[in-house]
């Protein structure tokens, strides 16, 4: 596959990832917000990986690039390819779909348990999740469901933590890339958000138990090989006839 990552600060980057990418081969460019923000032509790409950060959708002050990306992101949706929104990342789908963006009423930031919804057992993507499960999550802000899509996931602290539009877009508020080591880096570079609340655990709760993150590295790459092989079988559907 052509796969195009998005990364918004140096911190945030693919996590575990990039090791998938790696075992498969596959051909990667990024376009990184923080050193040029230049966007590729949209054709050629088969997935496009939304990263997060700690900006906000709405912060296009600040990151004027942030237009250009919707924009961008919107157009890849408009043309069926593939596309993976990791928390900010999400929230740049949701707004691209006509979704309202704004602060969730808790922050959300830790181990913290997932419900899926119903529409989670229709889904694919979904298949290798259990009815619930804890998963890592650093977030301010949520989305509103965009139009059209499906409602998969839940928590105590955020109601739209996951949805689907069209089985080949995905948006993800929490993380599942997050590795050990991501995860300190996470905790270094945004140490002041880490302040008490019903929702937000201690930095050493975090990385207390390296399992957890093999845990959900395993759904994440349960998640992106039903992605890659949706990919691979819209290539079958139009290969010419020699």
């Amino acid at each position: 596959m052509k796969v195009h990552v998005l990364q918004h600060v140096p911190f945030e980057g693919l996590g575990s990832i990039e090791r998938w990418l790696a075992d498969r081969r596959d051909e990667v460019s990024f376009t990184r917000f923080f050193d040029s923000p230049v966007l590729p032509a949209v054709a050629g790409i088969d997935l496009v990986i939304v990263l997060g950060g700690p900006m906000g959708v709405h912060d296009e002050g600040s990151c004027p690039w942030l237009v250009a990306e919707k924009r961008f992101v919107g157009d890849c949706i408009d043309r069926g390819l593939a596309v993976l929104g990791i928390c900010l990342g999400a929230q740049i789908i949701a707004a691209a779909l006509g979704a309202q963006v704004y602060p969730n009423p808790e922050r959300e930031i830790g181990w913290w348990p997932l419900q899926l919804l119903p529409a989670a057992a229709d889904s694919p993507l979904f298949a290798g999740f259990p009815a619930e499960v804890e998963v890592f999550h650093w977030h301010g802000d949520t989305f509103d469901l965009p139009p059209g899509a499906d409602h998969i996931a839940r928590s105590a602290a955020c109601a739209h933590q996951a949805f689907v539009y069209r089985e080949r877009t995905v948006g993800l508020q929490f993380h599942l890339e997050t590795t050990g080591d991501s995860a300190r880096q996470l905790i270094a570079m945004c140490a002041g958000e880490i302040v008490p609340g019903p929702f937000i655990q201690s930095a050493a709760a975090m990385t207390a138990d390296s399992r957890r993150f093999a845990r959900i590295n395993g759904l994440m790459y349960g998640l992106l090989d039903y992605l890659a092989r949706g990919i691979a079988g819209g290539r079958e559907s139009v290969r010419p006839e020699w």
